[in-house]
């Protein structure tokens, strides 16, 4: 892919080295976001080359921390898309919790700063889940899931989330700053996960998987989705984002249930 897109050694050789030194396999990604965002930070520390530029990220966390950030897009709210949200509180998460009880498995997958996982959570303690139904939550950048783990939010991440379940969940810990109250807080588990890479659990309940899967090239697309497929249990739900619409998902084993919601044959 990369040797037929981008026509730079130096960069094909960056690429191998990211996954080599840092284990992000990049060839699954769009080349041309890939090489923009990368060029971006060159930039910002007057870097002529990409051997220069990988000399620095091996020898400093933060810069490391800083190119996975970029590389992985992390911008979210809480309950993004709220309609869907509702969706999930109203219909699909009863119907599993039903089904499954209190082995309900749910997974946030490329939770980025935990806006995600913890809305999850919120869902479960309105509908009085049993305890033990957590969200499993994971994210390649170690930089947001300390963030996530420390649960603490700027204002701008409440845009759709209603004042009372702002004021039920939330403690204000500064002017304009959140931070999420132990009892929806300790309904998430945050995992270091490299989806392209690492295993995929077994007999889930529900897979969120959004916003994430658009910066893939299409075949690895079609893996992850064929993946995500086979680690559902039957009847089991995978969330996607509003610009990821699955067009072979009958050939993965799932039915669409509603608009962004896929549904695997039982």
């Amino acid at each position: 892919m990369y040797d037929q897109e981008i026509n730079d050694p130096e960069f094909q050789w960056f690429v191998k080295e990211v996954n080599r030194t840092i284990g992000l396999d990049l060839t699954g990604y769009k080349p041309h976001r890939v090489k923009r965002r990368t060029d971006i930070l060159l930039r910002k520390y007057g870097i002529a080359s990409y051997k220069e530029y990988m000399a620095m990220v091996t020898k400093d966390p933060g810069k490391k921390e800083e190119f996975l950030d970029k590389l992985t897009i992390n911008v979210t709210e809480f309950f993004r898309n709220p309609d869907k949200f509702d969706k999930l509180k109203e219909t699909h998460l009863p119907r599993l919790i039903q089904e499954s009880g209190s082995r309900t498995k749910i997974w946030s997958a490329g939770c980025s700063s935990g806006e995600e996982p913890y809305s999850l959570a919120i869902l479960l303690e309105e509908l009085n889940a049993p305890s033990s139904v957590k969200v499993t939550a994971t994210d390649i950048d170690s930089g947001v899931l300390a963030k996530s783990r420390n649960g603490q939010y700027e204002k701008r991440a409440f845009v759709n989330t209603p004042t009372a379940i702002l004021n039920k969940y939330f403690q204000t810990i500064g002017e304009n700053e959140y931070e999420i109250l132990p009892q929806a807080k300790r309904r998430v588990s945050f995992q270091y996960h490299n989806m392209l890479q690492d295993p995929f659990e077994k007999n889930l309940d529900l897979i969120v998987c959004r916003n994430v899967v658009i910066y893939f090239e299409i075949e690895t697309k079609n893996q992850l989705y064929q993946r995500f497929s086979d680690s559902l249990r039957p009847g089991g739900i995978l969330f996607v984002g509003s610009t990821e619409r699955i067009f072979n998902y009958r050939q993965l084993n799932l039915s669409v249930i509603e608009p962004f919601f896929y549904q695997k044959e039982r």
